[in-house]
């Protein structure tokens, strides 16, 4: 019989957004690397098992991540841990920009022999399928497939509601984002619950167009950032490509089809430590008025929940020098649409902190709920200008 107290731990990442490389193992100890994207410079998201560990202290030591695709994401980020991979919390962690290229360190006891490691709660595949599976059997959705990926995976858009206001909502463009898609099931839950009230008021208003997940290939290969050919999509938008970028030229094609009025576009961030929304200023045909109706949706969803605010965020683009390439901007350009980029932490929400999980799944799903129901109040609003 082998006394596993004596062995190395065992570490595995070939599966569904599975991410590593095992440079050595001594024992509890290991050195590991974060692979790039295919065809590209991206590397940031890790997801791992680690077995034969039941009992021991952990320590798994991540270098050279000054290479990275956001070294700013280091700082004060603890990695996500989960020993059931349904509770996800967060390991002791530090990092020495100074050792290493740049070094993160990361240490836990599992108390069974099994543990996950990601830099953030996955979002597997299987769970996507269910959460389309399970949306569409729900009364007055409609399920379409309104393209496919370059590995052949179907781009899944979900559609309810009668009004006229085209409301779009979508997610993962950057694939290691998986707080995206976690906002869309909570989104999703409410949106197709037949007693809740904003759901029944925004089904009655708006025609919405839901995909969950806009990049697949990326999610499945482990990316952070890129798609199956190693292009990242939200800078596809101008000028999308069946075969560089087919997510967003399906995306887009539909989009044109019913026309938008209100659009976003679901994202996370890994140096900022809040959640915030970015706009379209800077595009050419901005207009206050067309800009007022965002700034008025972002006072609504803070007055609503403690979870968001509008202190912290991205640089706003000075007058016609917005990124038309980016999803927002070109929506807002192209329909004239209020479009906005809704960004969640990697990290925690240092006005709201959760020791036990930082930012989490499940505060990704109350925070689906509360921009609908900001949507809702901002519909009303519309209504009395």
């Amino acid at each position: 019989m082998t006394d596993t107290n004596d062995t190395d731990i065992i570490i595995d990442s070939a599966f569904d957004s599975g991410n590593i490389e095992v440079l050595s193992i001594d024992g509890a100890k290991a050195r590991l690397r974060i692979p790039r994207d295919r065809n590209s410079e991206f590397a940031q998201w890790f997801h791992f098992r680690v077995g034969n560990a039941a009992g021991r202290e952990v320590t798994l030591v991540i270098d050279q991540l000054k290479e990275s695709a956001y070294p700013e994401g280091w700082p004060n980020y603890r990695a996500c841990v989960s020993e059931d991979r349904a509770f996800w919390g967060r390991a002791d962690t530090t990092y020495d920009k100074d050792t290493g290229g740049g070094t993160l360190t990361v240490t836990y006891t599992p108390v069974s022999d099994m543990a996950y490691f990601a830099y953030f709660a996955p979002y597997p595949y299987d769970r996507h399928l269910d959460l389309i599976a399970e949306a569409a059997s729900s009364e007055g959705v409609r399920q379409r497939r309104i393209g496919k990926t370059l590995d052949g995976r179907p781009l899944d858009m979900l559609e309810l509601g009668e009004g006229e206001t085209q409301v779009w909502f979508y997610a993962r463009q950057h694939p290691g984002e998986s707080m995206a898609e976690w906002w869309m099931e909570g989104a999703l839950e409410m949106l197709t619950d037949p007693a809740d009230p904003v759901a029944r008021t925004l089904r009655r208003r708006c025609r919405l167009h839901i995909v969950p997940n806009c990049n697949p290939d990326g999610s499945f290969r482990g990316h952070l950032r890129t798609n199956a050919h190693g292009v990242n999509l939200n800078r596809e938008w101008d000028a999308p490509s069946p075969e560089k970028s087919p997510e967003v030229l399906a995306i887009r094609n539909a989009m044109d089809k019913s026309g938008v009025d209100f659009a976003m576009d679901v994202h996370g961030d890994e140096a900022i430590a809040a959640v915030f929304l970015a706009g379209f200023e800077g595009i050419p045909s901005w207009t206050d008025e067309q800009g007022e109706r965002m700034y008025r949706y972002q006072r609504i969803l803070a007055r609503r929940t403690p979870d968001f605010q509008t202190a912290k965020g991205y640089p706003k683009s000075a007058a016609g020098k917005a990124n038309l390439a980016i999803s927002t901007n070109q929506v807002a350009e192209r329909f004239g649409a209020c479009a906005m980029t809704l960004e969640m932490p990697f990290k925690d929400n240092d006005e709201l902190p959760d020791a036990a999980q930082g930012w989490s799944p499940e505060r990704c799903k109350l925070l689906g709920r509360e921009c609908l129901a900001a949507l809702a109040e901002w519909l009303g609003e519309e209504d009395t200008d």
